[in-house]
């Protein structure tokens, strides 16, 4: 916030500081607030107690002010007017000053997050698509983009396709263009801090059938000419009490370790900010809806631990939180804390960590062992405390959506709704609930045609009326200190046509199928995706997304390993584990369809003749699901039994936290179908 005041100058600053007794210096801080400006604002770098925390634990209200001021001050002076047309150019001209030919620009970032810092958007500078996967090749006389079928509409909304022509990831993937337009002698950049072992190798394989080589730099060149680049996030880190986690963070050490030793290793590098927020029990703010502090780590087989993370973002107590068994050093030792692990047997996975860091341990003289994260598998199945929060947050969360949907309903038809207005309607309803925190991720409201794309992001220019005769979906989700949410539930504004209920219902018998399977242990998400598609094959119809994806404990809303989806996944359903159930239609041009509830998977009850211990769903969201939208016609018994129990479930455990008003909505949007 900003008090009013003006910021006095950096002299009167500097006294203040002084006079308080602050370690930090003007530029020091200068460059902190910089750094929490490069962080969301939506996370812990707009909490004024923690980033003022930052700077002094205790300070007196005329330093507050003036650190208020000079923030604000800092934001309003924003960027230096970059033209984002130029940038392609610019990039090719650093490229030919250095004797390349071209370069590979990659969605993703040194820490292979789904979202990045500000600092880390390379693809959405240079080509203005703002996706979340995807992959750019800049040559010297053509470029091209390549985005997966989630952004086939949204890339040539974003994207200037006179200079970048977009391919389908998967279908036309960056490999093959490179083999077919790469010319002979030609030197392709790349940076291995940014892309995967795997991918590296097909990269190089494809341009060195083109007679040209893969060249891999230390410096990135896209940043060499990024104007006003934002530093990196300073968003402030701070513990996440055991009162949420159920684990002291000195036991998940000792955890980790043990596997390590069983696994041979000394050492495991740990790449994912996830499985370190996870391990050592601390949350920070440093990209977009997810509370991740960036930072690498190395796990050693005593259980302890080096963090390599900005100590400038650390809160007060933190150290005591984190213990003596565990280091905190700068980003920039990294690279010398790899090398220090020369002659040592280490774990790495190949999908969290990047070619570089391979790349350096092989050059130290390091054992190099693949193997899975060893974070990930127990990060994913929730113990009791971590299960109870969710439920809870899930309560909150069902609240929040049953007063957003009562609302709408009278909203919707009165006209002039838009799908910003609905979403940030929705948000303040959230935020209204005990331990929020952020939302889980960018709200998908869609109405209309806008909901048929599949991962449509609302913007000024793009932002639709809600109309009479549409349908409208929203996609959204929460982040509680007690768990972590994402629903989707599609309504109708006012008659839906006979079309779009029968293509509901399926959607919803789909999404029925899934919750009520039975299934022995051992069994993979992709060996169940099928259920979830069937009532739509039955018809000749699919949708191109998985079927479910993992969800973390206030932490990533798309968590790993565990999956529903067409491909395969060797990853077996384990009890404790939090997966989305969120099968769709969607009909280009007129409307889109998904019906999202989180599961956690659980023992299933007891069967009479039963020969194996089998396992099964409870559902964790608690949410009307549209009636208007349902054919009964199309379901049967046990379908409408499910919704009428699901129903009753809601409307007893949603009913007691609302208003009068929602309330009374809630029983009708929950009256029985089965009569």
């Amino acid at each position: 916030m900003n008090d009013g005041s003006s910021y006095g100058g950096d002299e009167a600053l500097g006294g203040l500081l002084g006079a308080a007794g602050c370690r930090l210096g003007v530029a020091e801080v200068r460059a902190l607030l910089a750094g929490l400006l490069a962080a969301p604002a939506t996370g812990t770098a707009g909490d004024e107690a923690l980033w003022l925390s930052l700077v002094h634990p205790d300070m007196a209200e005329a330093l507050r002010s003036q650190l208020r001021a000079l923030k604000a001050a800092l934001a309003a002076a924003g960027g230096g007017g970059d033209v984002p047309a130029t940038r392609p150019a610019r990039l090719r001209a650093e490229l030919a000053g250095r004797g390349l030919d071209g370069c590979i620009v990659p969605h993703g970032d040194e820490y292979r997050s789904e979202y990045l810092p500000k600092c880390g958007a390379r693809l959405a500078w240079l080509t203005g698509f703002k996706g979340s996967a995807g992959l750019a090749v800049l040559l010297a006389d053509r470029a091209a983009i390549f985005v997966d079928g989630r952004y086939t509409l949204q890339v040539r909304d974003q994207v200037d396709l006179a200079v970048f022509t977009p391919h389908h990831l998967v279908d036309e993937p960056p490999a093959d263009w490179l083999a077919a337009h790469a010319a002979k002698g030609n030197r392709i950049s790349y940076d291995p801090k940014l892309h995967g072992l795997d991918e590296v190798a097909r990269l190089r394989a494809a341009v060195e059938k083109a007679g040209a080589s893969l060249v891999s730099v230390a410096d990135n060149p896209l940043d060499a000419v990024w104007r006003d680049r934002p530093p990196a996030p300073l968003a402030p880190v701070g513990p996440h009490d055991i009162a949420f986690t159920g684990e002291s963070a000195a036991e998940k050490r000792r955890r980790m370790a043990e596997t390590l030793t069983e696994a041979g290793a000394a050492a495991a590098v740990i790449a994912a900010p996830d499985s370190i927020a996870w391990l050592l029990n601390i949350r920070g703010g440093d990209v977009p809806h997810t509370p991740l502090a960036l930072a690498f780590a190395i796990l050693f087989a005593d259980g302890r631990v080096d963090l390599f993370t900005d100590p400038r973002k650390l809160t007060p107590g933190l150290a005591g939180h984190l213990g003596n068994g565990v280091a905190v050093r700068p980003p920039d030792d990294f690279a010398a804390g790899l090398d220090a692990l020369k002659g040592m047997t280490v774990s790495i996975d190949p999908q969290a960590a990047t070619a570089w860091v391979f790349d350096r341990l092989e050059a130290a003289g390091a054992t190099i062992v693949k193997a899975a994260d060893p974070c990930a598998l127990p990060k994913a199945r929730k113990n009791a405390v971590e299960l109870a929060g969710s439920r809870q947050a899930h309560r909150r969360d069902g609240v929040a959506m049953t007063r957003f949907l009562a609302w709408f309903a009278r909203a919707a038809p009165q006209g002039g709704l838009t799908e910003i207005a609905a979403a940030d309607r929705l948000a303040a309803f959230r935020a209204e609930g005990k331990h929020f925190r952020d939302l889980s991720f960018r709200t998908i409201s869609g109405a209309g045609p806008n909901g048929a794309i599949v991962h449509y992001a609302v913007t000024p220019e793009s932002n639709r009326e809600i109309e009479p005769g549409s349908l409208y979906l929203v996609d959204s989700g929460a982040q509680y200190l007690d768990g972590t949410t994402d629903i989707t539930r599609t309504v109708a504004v006012g008659r839906p046509s006979p079309a779009m209920r029968a293509h509901f219902t399926r959607v919803l018998k789909g999404h029925i199928a899934l919750a009520l399977a039975r299934f022995p242990k051992g069994t993979t998400g992709s060996q169940l995706d099928s259920l979830a598609r069937m009532a739509l094959w039955q018809a000749g119809l699919d949708y191109d997304h998985g079927t479910g994806h993992g969800v973390g404990s206030y932490l990533g809303v798309h968590e790993g390993p565990q999956r529903f989806s067409k491909q395969p996944n060797s990853v077996a359903l384990e009890p404790g584990m939090i997966i989305s159930n969120e099968p769709g239609y969607y009909r280009t041009g007129e409307y889109g369809i998904r019906i999202e509830n989180l599961l956690i998977v659980q023992p299933a009850s007891e069967l009479a003749g039963g020969e194996r211990a089998m396992l099964g769903f409870e559902t964790l969201t608690l949410v009307p699901i549209d009636l208007a939208l349902v054919d009964p016609g199309l379901m049967t018994a046990a379908e409408i039994a499910w919704l009428d129990d699901y129903h009753t479930r809601v409307r007893t455990l949603i009913a007691p936290g609302l208003d009068p008003e929602s309330a009374l909505w809630l029983i009708g949007a929950t009256r029985p179908v089965g009569g």
